[in-house]
């Protein structure tokens, strides 16, 4: 019975921390649902009036971008801002032919009366974090705005970012990331789902009621005088924008998140691609929460709930972790409770945790409206993209979970950039890309044996007991066997 209570006990732990996560879910969505119905009373800057119009240098930190650098350029250059309180910065640490052809457009650009200017380094000693730090140095802006290469901000965005400085508190402007590829593939709906529902529910929950928030790389716009008295841009974690957001908000300096404001992007297209973003995204944020935690439980200006939300939001890759605990121990679990009777009690008990899956079902359902509607029909679509969402989330597990550890344990590792590959639609191809990956990665091997372990519990279903089976985590079981086969079968083909 040593080994049946090890598992019983680890198996509760991580049933009862994704509990807490799904109660943290829940208050987001009632601050979410109340912040809906308040008006914006912060005050704006008039850009009409000459005197009240700042001085703006937008920063694009690219390396390697030969798919989308001339699509970035042009998209940039349509920005509506007044021309002598614009300035625009490349920082181009590329090491290929783009580098050339950057230059080549950058120039063109230039005679058409922009202010942009090529910054390249000599070595990307920081990766993203050094080439924004670097871009600093000499940036005429008061306020910096930041663009990923795959980001396309439509003509008045500065003009509905930058009147928001107008109070001095505020440090940062963040807008809700769009998606252009977004029904390209199951991939990338699956991709869309997961931000959408941060971009909604979690930044307008956290920052209506003054907790921490994150600056999400891109997309967003900083005062100058905040990043400098915050310490400037570290790249000592893979997530340079969520260590540089806590070290400012721990200052004291606000946040502004804009839900109405939409910036469009590109999904990865490739589950390759997909990887490397889930990976540095999750092991960055193991290492904020090393970096973070006893600044943040420290501070005597924070108070107690947005220090637990502070917390949870450095924890949320760690949830990975106790969702791949959870799904592997759930059939050791499967087998202990039909073969000891006296556990009845226990499992009852433990039954009580699917309530977890019914809180996200529903906070992910008023994101999901939020966004495309209501009605029976958006329903009906919305219960089989969830159900395909957390199937493929948790085929991710492995993946995550590896990456949360490494975060955890303080194993270092490069700034690997996602690949970019200028698709729009079904015509567009992305077999030919130079920046693909063409090894398989050692972890697929790990997630074929857990479709085949998952499989292996759905046949447990049938023979457990003697009461002619247990289908209580049937579905879990099968959502699993589809998440992971998903998951090694398109690595198999995407040559992950």
């Amino acid at each position: 019975m040593f080994w049946e209570t090890i598992t019983i006990a680890i198996y509760s732990i991580a049933l009862l921390l994704i509990f807490m996560y799904a109660l943290a879910q829940l208050n987001l969505l009632f601050n979410y649902l109340r912040a809906r119905k308040r008006k914006d009373s912060c005050p704006k800057f008039d850009l009409s009036n000459p005197d009240e119009v700042p001085y703006v240098t937008i920063q694009l930190p690219v390396f390697n971008e030969l798919y989308v650098m001339e699509r970035l350029l042009d998209n940039i250059a349509q920005i509506e801002y007044p021309k002598g309180k614009l300035e625009v910065q490349v920082l181009d640490d590329s090491t290929d032919e783009s580098l050339e052809s950057t230059a080549a457009q950058i120039k063109k650009l230039q005679q058409t009366g922009l202010d942009i200017q090529h910054v390249t380094r000599v070595d990307r000693v920081g990766f993203k974090a050094g080439a924004l730090k670097e871009g600093l140095k000499t940036a005429k802006g008061e306020f910096i705005a930041i663009f990923d290469a795959d980001f396309l901000p439509k003509k008045d965005w500065l003009l509905r970012t930058v009147p928001y400085f107008k109070n001095p508190e505020i440090g940062v402007v963040q807008t809700r990331w769009g998606h252009i590829n977004r029904e390209y593939s199951i991939l990338t709906r699956v991709q869309a789902f997961a931000l959408d529902a941060h971009f909604t529910l979690e930044q307008v929950g956290r920052n209506s009621e003054g907790h921490f928030i994150n600056f999400n790389g891109t997309a967003g716009i900083w005062r100058k005088e905040c990043i400098i008295d915050a310490g400037n841009w570290e790249g000592d974690t893979l997530t340079e924008d969520l260590d540089l957001s806590y070290r400012a908000q721990l200052k004291n300096w606000k946040f502004k998140y804009l839900e109405g404001v939409e910036t469009p992007a590109e999904l990865p297209v490739v589950i390759s691609a997909a990887r490397s973003q889930q990976f540095r995204w999750n092991k960055g944020g193991a290492e904020n929460f090393q970096k973070m935690l006893w600044k943040v439980l420290k501070n005597q200006n924070t108070s107690f709930k947005t220090k637990i939300h502070g917390i949870l939001h450095l924890l949320n890759s760690t949830m990975f972790l106790n969702i791949l605990i959870v799904a592997i121990l759930s059939i050791p679990m499967l087998y202990i409770k039909n073969e000891y009777a006296h556990l009845k009690t226990y499992f009852i008990v433990m039954s009580f945790f699917v309530i977890s899956t019914i809180i996200f079902f529903i906070c992910y359902w008023f994101t999901y409206k939020s966004i495309y509607g209501g009605g029976f029909s958006r329903f009906f679509e919305y219960v089989g993209m969830f159900f395909v969402f957390f199937s493929i989330a948790m085929g991710f597990s492995v993946h995550n979970s590896l990456a949360v550890l490494e975060g955890h344990l303080g194993k270092k590792s490069e700034f690997i950039r996602t690949p970019k590959f200028n698709i729009k639609s079904l015509k567009d191809g992305w077999k030919d890309n130079k920046y693909l990956k063409r090894k398989i990665s050692p972890n697929v091997i790990i997630e074929g044996l857990l479709m085949a372990y998952f499989a292996f519990g759905m046949y447990s279903a049938f023979i457990v007991g003697d009461q002619g089976g247990d289908f209580g985590l049937f579905p879990f079981h099968l959502m699993l066997f589809i998440g992971f086969g998903f998951v090694f079968f398109k690595s198999l083909v995407s040559k992950a």
